[in-house]
């Protein structure tokens, strides 16, 4: 193992977006069982600290790949796209309207059921665009694009948790 290696590299895994997750959390507790600080707490200070590195960078890779953005976006600094989302905000315009249309619809909305209905809604437009992820990822390998989408789908994912707070504020 190297501390240089990239994720994919570290966990064995062919480097794309479709992974299978059974073998991700196999292979992440194998190496926590390998190097986790307490196997090593009767060694000298060197090896603890190594071994406290070591689990740092796999526990950091284990969730950047367990979560289908993160492993997205990293995808995309990997092959020179970076998502660059603070300066990069351009978005289609079928896009940017129906985000201002679940906007306006999560302002009007009072009701549980109106906020359960925008939830559904929200949930499924992210189902489809993973399913672009995956395509663009792993089918066009366009890294330009996946990153893109991968701005698009921060902004959903970001409206899809304010949609969850206000359900929280009607006490749900």
């Amino acid at each position: 193992m190297n501390l240089q290696s990239n994720d994919f590299e570290l966990f064995e895994l062919p480097v794309g977006f479709a992974l299978d997750r059974a073998q991700l959390d196999e292979r992440w507790k194998a190496l926590q069982r390998e190097v986790h600080p307490d196997r090593h707490a009767a060694a000298d200070a060197q090896t603890q600290r190594q071994a406290m590195q070591w689990s740092v960078r796999i526990n950091e890779a284990y969730q950047r790949l367990k979560d289908p953005l993160q492993r997205a976006a990293y995808l995309c600094e990997l092959h020179g796209a970076p998502i660059q989302a603070e300066n990069n905000t351009a978005m289609p315009a079928a896009f940017l309207m129906q985000q201002m249309e679940w906007r306006e619809a999560l302002d009007d909305a009072t009701t549980a059921a109106q906020l359960d209905d925008m939830a559904d809604e929200v949930a499924a437009a992210r189902q489809r665009m993973l399913a672009d992820l995956q395509q663009t990822a792993d089918v066009q390998r366009d890294w330009p694009a996946l990153a893109g989408q991968v701005r698009a789908l921060m902004f959903v994912e970001r409206f899809a948790r304010d949609v969850s707070g206000r359900l929280d504020q009607l006490g749900q």
